[in-house]
């Protein structure tokens, strides 16, 4: 995907340059001087230049579509069993984030995270490692968006989105709401931290110890106070 995001600005930037030359040449090469006639001749049709600038945006749109396609798929694609699975959950305006490790030995049970106005939810993924996103929306649509991901789904009410994502670089990411969902839209911001696969399974531990065990439902997201004035900033 990022290689189809690099390339498609790389031809955009051609094709700007070009068209800027050819309107500045335009410019140059055609302004008026003293004693030019009033306007000058007028060319009533050219059909070669005509089936170029008409063939040529077909062309560009049909190698763009092409590749675009082709990354859309290698990215929906899933695998019959991910490392990790994480289930998400959208709900006006912030996000719950439940692990799914029950029956992973190294941790042995389910945990969930939730976010509030005040407080950014944070995500942990373990480096290296597969994992498949389930999105639900328990209001209205939603979108979950980690732009170096390169990648963002929509998280619709009534249905489950899934994807998967293998990171392979440690590190700190800032995750959004891409759609525009209400009066605190622009608060619905989540952290995503990248780590190794032992603090992975420490913080989902930690998570459950702190009486997050367990997963938290939809209908329970559904149940989200809305504060009585808006919040100033997030903790």
């Amino acid at each position: 995907m990022g290689d189809v995001w690099v390339g498609a600005w790389i031809a955009s930037l051609v094709i700007g340059l070009l068209v800027w030359g050819l309107i500045g040449w335009a410019v140059i090469r055609y302004r008026r001087r003293d004693g030019d006639a009033p306007a000058p001749r007028q060319t009533t049709y050219h059909l070669p230049l005509e089936l170029l600038y008409t063939l040529v945006p077909f062309l560009i749109i049909g190698v763009l579509f092409f590749y675009t396609v082709k990354a859309s798929d290698a990215v929906l694609q899933t695998s019959e069993d991910p490392d990790v699975t994480i289930n998400v959950i959208g709900q006006k305006w912030s996000w719950t984030f439940n692990y799914l490790e029950a029956d992973n030995p190294d941790i042995g049970t389910d945990a969930f995270t939730v976010g509030t106005l005040e407080t950014i939810p944070e995500l942990y993924l373990p480096v290296d490692q597969t994992v498949r996103f389930n999105l639900q929306s328990a209001d209205v649509i939603h979108s979950f968006w980690v732009p170096s991901f390169y990648f963002k789904m929509d998280v619709i009410p009534g249905t489950t989105n899934s994807f998967e994502v293998t990171p392979n670089r440690l590190g700190i990411y800032d995750g959004k709401c891409a759609e525009l969902c209400g009066e605190y839209h622009a608060l619905m911001l989540f952290k995503l931290h990248v780590v190794t696969q032992e603090e992975y399974a420490e913080h989902v531990r930690e998570l459950a110890a702190n009486g997050n065990a367990g997963e938290r439902e939809l209908q329970e997201a559904l149940q989200a106070v809305l504060p009585t004035e808006a919040p100033e900033e997030h903790q």
